[in-house]
């Protein structure tokens, strides 16, 4: 039998996409051709509406595709939000499974393929990863404690529910013995680790365990909220090097009447002491963060406000949205009556700055060294390595670091690198 598989999203969906591999792993083969498959599952994004219309073109685009013969699955966000709606629009589609269906994954399945074919039980530990060999994505909790009035994510994914500290060791333990070197721990919020089995925050609890298993390789955290940045973790991340001094915290906004239309906890003051402190404890570390542009009640002082705050900040990384009304929450309820033109040009507005502000941090770099930057692929282009550094998180957001090299270089090789040149979202430089 072949197996052909889409995942889209983001890397918690991804993870759930290699646990569904994992449970067919060794039993068939994985092809690169729908046309050549006898299964099909699609793993789905709802996030925002952009993800909705990928997630649904992407079904009707494979069903069109797909031999008559092969089964068409659909999983993921999409099902579990509108699996009631979706049977009767896309009858093409074999069967919908929703997220909270994933603990009978295995039986719904067989039913699907009318099989006794085997296939294994879904585990963290049994996957076909789609990550290269040096890193690994580990989910440490799915769901949600917050309530955002933008965000339709706890609507899908639930409330929180954390990992047991002793499951994710394990799993660490596994991925650091094959020789990961980049750990990155997520979740829909990380900081909120273990409140819901442990009764407190218990993030630092889990690193503490973490950083004791011996072997070569780093830790990254993804995903923090801003008020449970606490002063704990960032004395932890400082004193222990095994964890990447790298701070996502997505803020959403910076002043306070659009912060708290957001229902989102935390003030503008609070946000510049945190990133102060983070940096003055921590000079090297990087800050990452996202913002909604185009918000209810958002005006061009905001913008401007807004502006003004990144730049006081100086974000390392900076990621941005225009703002898109999702159904069922809160900002439904609100006067959405900032056109998409407008939305579009603030959202440019801020990358502007945020590529000025870039500019000036890499230009700075020029002639530096930087120390164990690993090799993530190869530029046919350009003639270069692709890399990155513990300052560089696996996604769009951050960009990457190009080197030139007299010698053949390997997946996942570290390597120390003289920077040349750079742009706005990339360095340029050599091997040494």
């Amino acid at each position: 039998m072949k197996l052909y598989m889409i995942s889209l999203g983001c890397a918690k969906n991804q993870v759930d996409s290699e646990m569904i591999l994992g449970i067919f792993k060794k039993k068939v083969e994985i092809t690169s051709q729908v046309e050549e498959a006898d299964l099909i599952i699609i793993n789905t994004c709802a996030f925002i509406e952009s993800a909705k219309k990928e997630s649904i073109d992407t079904i009707l685009s494979v069903a069109d595709q797909k031999k008559e013969t092969a089964k068409l699955v659909v999983c993921g966000c999409l099902s579990q939000r509108y699996k009631k709606e979706l049977v009767s629009l896309m009858p093409e589609v074999d069967r919908f499974i929703g997220i909270d269906e994933y603990g009978n994954i295995k039986k719904i399945l067989k039913n699907v393929m009318d099989s006794s074919f085997p296939i294994s039980d879904l585990s963290f530990l049994n996957r076909v990863y789609s990550t290269p060999d040096y890193m690994r994505y580990v989910k440490i909790s799915e769901g949600c404690m917050n309530r955002c009035a933008f965000c339709a994510i706890p609507l899908i994914r639930g409330e929180l529910k954390s990992r047991p500290i002793e499951d994710i060791e394990q799993e660490v333990r596994m991925h650091v013995s094959d020789g990961v070197y980049e750990i990155n721990l997520i979740s829909q919020d990380t900081t909120k680790y273990g409140y819901d089995i442990y009764h407190k925050l218990s993030l630092v609890d889990l690193l503490s365990k973490l950083v004791q298993i011996e072997g070569d390789f780093k830790i990254r955290l993804l995903y923090l909220y801003p008020d449970i940045v606490t002063d704990e973790l960032i004395d932890f991340i400082k004193n222990n090097p095994k964890v990447m001094p790298y701070f996502d915290i997505p803020i959403q906004h910076s002043e306070d009447k659009i912060l708290n239309k957001m229902f989102r906890r935390g003030n503008k003051e609070f946000m510049l002491s945190l990133f102060s402190k983070i940096k003055k404890e921590i000079p090297q570390a990087i800050l990452r963060t996202t913002f909604i542009v185009g918000f209810p009640y958002e005006e061009e002082t905001d913008m401007d406000a807004l502006i003004e705050f990144i730049r006081m900040v100086q974000f390392d990384r900076l990621g941005a949205f225009t703002f898109s009304l999702e159904e069922g929450t809160k900002a439904c309820t609100y006067p959405n009556d900032i056109p998409e033109s407008v939305k579009q040009q603030r959202y440019d507005r801020l990358m502007q700055v945020q590529q000025e502000i870039m500019l000036e941090k890499n230009a700075k770099k020029v002639g530096s060294i930087l120390e164990d930057v690993f090799v993530v692929g190869y530029d046919e282009e350009s003639y270069m390595y692709v890399a990155r550094s513990n300052d560089y998180a696996p996604d769009e957001i951050d960009g990457c670091i190009y080197v030139a090299s007299t010698e053949e270089l390997k997946l996942g090789q570290r390597i120390k690198v003289k920077v040349l040149d750079y742009d706005a979202y990339s360095l340029i430089g050599q091997n040494v």
